[in-house]
């Protein structure tokens, strides 16, 4: 794995590295496999990000966008992870309908459309029994507890190693996740986090040693990837900034 952590002046720096990371990754991806698959996050952080990817010009045709983690709400609801990324860059840009893979809310119960997700996984990459998808690009943010994609704290989702998509839960409510291990096979994984609030659990996530069940984002350690965190200056004014390859 190699790693890199970058603080960066303010919040404008922090989505023009993360823009350029990103379009790196894309275009590396086309030249190796001629498509590229790139995992969204949701919350606030990355939604200048998204504003940005609406303005480049690039081969939407072989691009497929897909989500680390979902509310378990309608996808036009104001909470949904899906309707955010839509408005703020996938409606404006010509990217074909079928290259966008939702995770879907509207089944019998959060753990069907969990199976019915991990099903559509399948059959897109092409997986055999057991297998895992292998994701180009996987976007991350974190929250000020210490989670990622909705792997809260000291819940059942942080264990499941047998399956893509988990229902996790938050405060008794079920989202829809990826799990760790495919988190770990992504090729890129890229942290973007803002805020001071963020100080407290990055400095445990990031610490050389710590618990992973309290402070979930320790878990996302690549086998063979590239892993990026990168910080604004409130989040990582605490921060002992080194690049290390591992």
């Amino acid at each position: 794995m190699s790693k890199h952590v970058e603080v960066l002046p303010n919040s404008s720096a922090l989505v023009d590295r993360t823009l350029q990371v990103v379009l790196e990754e894309i275009h590396r991806a086309l030249e190796q496999r001629d498509r590229a698959t790139v995992v969204l996050s949701g919350g606030n952080t990355p939604k200048p990000l998204y504003e940005a990817l609406a303005a480049q010009d690039l081969p939407w045709s072989k691009l497929h966008v897909f989500w680390g983690d979902e509310r378990y709400v309608s996808a036009g609801d104001p909470a949904s992870n899906q309707r955010m990324a839509r408005q703020t860059w996938l409606d404006k840009v010509p990217i074909p309908a079928e290259n966008i893979h939702g995770m879907a809310t509207d089944g019998e119960s959060p753990e069907a459309d969990a199976e019915r997700h991990e099903a559509q996984l399948r059959d897109f990459f092409k997986l055999n029994p057991g297998d895992f998808p292998v994701f180009d690009i996987m976007l991350l943010g974190m929250g000020d507890d210490g989670h990622t994609a909705s792997l809260f704290p000291h819940t059942d989702a942080l264990q499941v190693c047998d399956r893509a998509v988990t229902v996790g839960h938050k405060d008794g409510q079920p989202r829809l996740t990826l799990t760790v291990p495919v988190l770990n096979l992504s090729r890129c994984v890229i942290f973007m986090v803002a805020g001071a609030n963020k100080q407290t659990a990055l400095s445990r996530v990031l610490a050389p040693s710590g618990d992973e069940d309290t402070y979930p984002a320790r878990l996302v350690q690549p086998l063979n990837g590239t892993l990026w965190w990168l910080l604004d200056s409130e989040a990582g004014s605490s921060i002992s900034v080194t690049d290390t390859d591992s």
